[in-house]
């Protein structure tokens, strides 16, 4: 799609390529290392990507995650994606966020995804 970011690669620092996806660093990241890894094809979301984009992004992610923990050595991961405007997707091309996390980046990290509401994070 010509007004799609994900899908012009001319003004994108690529770190990886991969069959169907290439890796990039956050430009917002959250933390040191914040990947994302998108496929080439452009498709939504998770959803609607083909199982051998899906599988190709799950190569992708051990790959990147090897490199980060040799490069960062973190102490853990977070990954996600946002599958829909009320999700929180504001880009309309499948991406998948690799989030290294570190010892103290956040006060208490128990609930780690479900932070995105907050009110539910603690049980």
């Amino acid at each position: 799609m010509s007004d799609c970011i994900f899908c012009d690669l001319a003004n994108r620092e690529v770190i990886a390529e991969f069959d169907h996806c290439y890796a990039i660093f956050d430009q917002f990241p959250v933390s040191q290392g914040h990947t994302l890894l998108i496929p080439y094809k452009h498709t939504e979301n998770w959803f609607t990507a083909s199982d051998e984009i899906r599988a190709d992004l799950v190569h992708a992610l051990n790959i990147m995650k090897s490199r980060l923990d040799v490069k960062y050595a973190p102490g853990g991961y977070n990954i996600g994606m946002n599958c829909g405007p009320i999700a929180g997707q504001t880009v309309m091309h499948l991406h998948v966020h690799l989030i290294p996390r570190y010892e103290g980046d956040m006060k208490d990290p128990r609930g780690g995804i479900r932070g995105v509401i907050p009110d539910k994070q603690k049980y």
